[in-house]
């Protein structure tokens, strides 16, 4: 059942109130006001390239994270690239080695 965080516009309480997707809140626990407003504390990240995990979720094997580390070198060297030059990344040892073996 998901959580959902309410305020109460009329005396401005706020409360976490567990319920289905379609259930409504109906009065403010503390004033019992009918003016109440359900509020977004975080949205879903959705996270890609780098970001993203490895293999299942965050468990991955040694093979998947060197999989994914080698999609993603390449990706990060060319942006890098074009932001501060090819002297820039000379000092950066890890994105000119291959990590792919």
């Amino acid at each position: 059942m998901p959580l959902y965080d309410y305020r109460c516009l009329d005396c401005d309480h706020t409360w976490e109130e567990g319920h289905s997707t379609q259930a409504q809140v109906q009065e403010c626990p503390e004033c019992e006001s009918a003016h109440v407003q359900r509020l977004v504390r975080r949205a879903a990240i959705h996270a890609k390239g780098i970001d993203a995990h490895a293999g299942d979720g965050r468990r991955a094997s040694a093979e998947q994270l060197r999989a994914k580390w080698a999609e993603e070198t390449p990706k990060l060297r060319k942006k890098l690239l074009a932001k501060y030059g090819e002297k820039a990344l000379k000092a950066m040892p890890t994105l000119n080695h291959d990590y792919g073996d």
